[in-house]
């Protein structure tokens, strides 16, 4: 089984053509992986983020299939040369990849929070609808096993990194200080709960916030007393008070649009942290209104890279010898039919021979024990050294015959 990724993210892509395809719903995601699997593909998984959606596919050919998703993409943006904004990328450089995304080395900010959680959150939804299987589940659950190990060896998340404080310092910079500021948050999901924790520190003078669904925002308002809680249908009446807005929703669709926005008096910035956006950029030809959006936080990424480039020599060395663990497992994990097939085979023979010996022959339980664990001993030795040159074995061609030849000794055993 080969393993491929294919996306495309924030250094190769502008968030007009990121957001076309970012897969961010569930019912997107399995859109995709249905057609994939109809098509041949064995195993996949999608990541999205705000920065990022990337299909993984793990097949016995995945060349064969990579024109495939390179299509989905194609479709998705509607670019007939969405190529040059890919990366493909097969095998361990593939697996390398995942590594350096869980562990936050190739988001905007080192060690930015939310991405393992991302990574696991796309694994599980995979498993569950059954796409992920050995090969994948193996990969992912290393990446975020190494991921969590590398985050607290280098304390990578002693500080507060993600999106949602970084957007909130673009915003500090902007305005200078929070303290007279009515700001309103529109989503109470992952990125919008963060937002409203770091500007609960920043102690503005009202909290605003509103979600689709009334239930997630009601247990908020429950922990958090110093939010004043609106109606979603009302968003765009509340405007006209904020000096602030932080949308952060899962919206396929612009839930803030030119043409309906309300008179607007005074500055109102609007940091838009999501993807699809939510606010549409024509909003910001309004006067008085100035919109930000993930692309914007861009700069952090040089502010950062010094200390980025420090933490992944040191980490290098430790995911170079994960992945040479990854990828022998995987070369092993090609023969576990065969080798599942001969353990069977063995159990086979030395149940006949056993049971020859005690109907044709007087002997005591004692030697029958012996003789079994003799036998045992002797079947395991047989196969011992031509399945471990198969697992080993990195050449296709030699791997082939290997297994033929395995397959050869086993049936003739049996005769």
């Amino acid at each position: 089984m080969e393993i491929a990724v294919i996306g495309i993210d924030h250094n190769k892509a502008h968030i007009n053509i990121r957001e076309k395809a970012s897969f961010a719903t569930y019912s997107s995601r399995e859109k995709v992986m249905d057609e994939l699997a109809a098509k041949g593909v064995e195993e996949i998984v999608i990541l999205s983020t705000c920065n990022r959606s990337e299909i993984y596919i793990s097949s016995e050919d995945v060349d064969r299939f990579i024109p495939y998703v390179v299509d989905i993409y194609r479709k998705a943006t509607g670019l007939m040369d969405i190529e040059k904004f890919l990366t493909v990328m097969r095998e361990d450089v593939a697996a390398r990849h995942l590594y350096r995304v869980a562990v936050g080395f190739e988001s905007l900010v080192l060690g930015e929070d939310q991405i393992l959680g991302q990574v696991k959150e796309a694994m599980e939804h995979s498993i569950k609808k059954k796409y992920s299987k050995k090969i994948l589940n193996k990969l992912f659950r290393c990446a975020i096993t190494y991921s969590k190990a590398v985050k607290t060896k280098f304390k990578i998340s002693e500080n507060p990194l993600s999106i949602s404080y970084i957007g909130l310092k673009k915003l500090k910079n902007e305005v200078e200080s929070f303290e007279n500021k009515t700001v309103l948050i529109v989503g109470a999901g992952n990125i919008g709960t963060l937002a409203l924790k770091y500007m609960l520190e920043e102690r503005p003078k009202k909290i605003l916030m509103t979600n689709r669904t009334h239930n997630r925002l009601k247990a908020i308002v429950q922990e958090t007393h110093h939010i004043v809680p609106i109606p979603y249908e009302k968003r765009y009446q509340y405007l006209a008070e904020s000096d602030i807005v932080i949308s952060a929703t899962a919206s396929p669709h612009k839930i803030f649009t030119k043409e309906n926005m309300p008179d607007i008096k005074k500055k109102l910035c609007i940091l838009d942290l999501a993807l699809p956006r939510d606010v549409e950029k024509e909003v910001g030809d309004i006067l008085g209104v100035k919109i930000f959006n993930i692309d914007d936080l861009k700069k952090v990424e040089e502010e950062s890279k010094g200390y980025r480039q420090k933490i992944l020599k040191a980490a290098m060395a430790e995911m170079k010898n994960e992945i040479e663990e990854f990828i022998c497992w995987k070369a092993g994990a090609k023969v576990d039919p065969l080798i599942g097939y001969i353990d069977d085979k063995c159990k086979k023979i030395r149940k006949e021979t056993m049971s020859y010996i005690e109907n044709n022959t007087c002997i005591s339980e004692e030697d029958k024990v012996s003789i079994e664990r003799f036998l045992t001993s002797q079947l395991k030795e047989k196969f011992k050294k031509p399945i471990i040159n198969v697992k080993k074995s990195q050449s296709q061609t030699q791997l082939m015959g290997l297994k033929d030849y395995l397959s050869l000794m086993a049936e003739g055993y049996g005769e």
